[in-house]
Formats: C-alpha cells, structure tokens, sequence
C-alpha cells in the first residue's frame, strides 16, 4: 500500500512510499494485542508489597488464656490475626508479576497495532531529518507544522538522534524512540506516530526478516 510521504514543514514531499501489507495491512488480532499489552505492565510491576503476617509481628507467643471454660472462643498467642495488631491473614508477599510471552505472538501483536494506526489514519511519515539545536522550540515548530502539537505524538527514529531526544524532552506529550525497539504498548499508547522514512524502513525490515526465519 502506497502512503504520502511529508517534510518535517508539513508539506509533502511529492512521492510515497510502499508499506508491505503483512505488516500494515492486516486484520488486527485484539486478543494477542491484549497479551502483549498485559505482559509489558506486569513487567513494569515492582512486586516489594509486603503485609506482616502472624510469623512477622512482634509480640510474646505465650498462649493468651486457657483452651476452655472461659465462655469465648479459644485462642493462641496475642499475635492471632483475628486481633487488633495482629498479623494479616495471606498478606501479600514480594512477587515477580512477569510472565513469558513467545516472540511471534509479540511480533503478531506490533503488526496489528500497526494497522489498526495506518487504518485509523493515526501513522505519518516524514522525510529523515536532523535538528541543527536541541531547543524546545525548535521541536515544538515541528509538531506544530504536522498538526501533532494537541497529541501524544511518538517519534519513531531509525536511530537516536541528540539533538531531537534533548529538544523532545522537556515536551510532556512527545516521545522519541527508535522504530527498531518500539513495543505494543508504545504503539497504543500513542494517539499519533511519525516514523521517519528510514526508522519506517528498519522497523519493515526487522518485522520481515523475522517472517523469513518463521517460514523457513
């Protein structure tokens, strides 16, 4: 499929560029996209919650009163979780919340982000630029001359450029990464993406070869 191609001004640039439709074109698959949402937010949990429990309170084991005879319910030592400052029953305990997910399912998942976006027209691609400062300013005249400026507007490079990551960074709705390292989540969470024609390329690149090899 043959996508208009813009300079950094917002005009374009007077030819397309092709998007393989294995990549941008397919039927978006919601529940692997699920998963792979589901797996990069567990992994972003610490997992250090930890409630003291009958073992871990202080206190003297000595059993309180006797077993029988004393009208209420029987009792162990002043630490029973039915007490106040007792401790908690099944507390929860330090954990690692991540969890395996197979590179195809997660390869699946960024295909069908990728064209719900194309889809939704929320995917611009913009001649390969550099920015002669990393002023703000400079990178907020970009976002305003492609229209992201209202948007949370994910730069996708081919590679990291200094100047842009400084220029973007003080900007609290832009994002800059480079197309190789993008994830599910990224891609979601962005209302806009502006690849750059050569970070387009690599991510295609990457993505295909990756076809390749399953195929093969």
């Amino acid at each position: 499929m043959k996508v208009d191609l813009h300079k950094i001004d917002g005009s374009k640039a007077g030819k397309q560029i092709d998007l393989p439709e294995s990549i941008f074109g397919i039927e978006p698959n919601e529940h692997v996209v699920y998963l792979a949402v589901k797996q990069f937010r567990a992994a972003q949990r610490q997992g250090t919650h930890k409630a003291k429990e009958r073992s871990d309170v202080k206190g003297s084991t000595r059993k309180i009163k006797k077993q029988k005879g004393t009208g209420t319910a029987r009792a162990g030592d002043i630490k029973n979780p039915l007490f106040r400052h007792g401790g908690t029953i099944f507390g929860p305990r330090p954990r690692d919340y991540s969890f395996k997910l197979n590179k195809k399912v997660k390869d699946l998942a960024r295909k069908s982000a990728l064209s719900a976006k194309l889809r939704d027209g929320e995917i611009l691609i913009v001649e390969d630029f550099q920015l002669e400062d990393h002023k703000t300013r400079t990178f907020i005249e970009v976002m305003n001359n492609l229209g992201v400026s209202l948007d949370k507007a994910l730069f996708l490079l081919s590679e990291m450029d200094p100047n842009t990551a400084l220029a973007a960074r003080n900007i609290p709705n832009a994002r800059v990464s480079e197309s190789r390292s993008v994830n599910t989540y990224d891609l979601l969470n962005a209302d806009k993406l502006i690849f750059t024609e050569s970070g387009v390329k690599t991510l295609i690149e990457i993505l295909e070869k990756k076809d390749v090899k399953a195929t093969a």
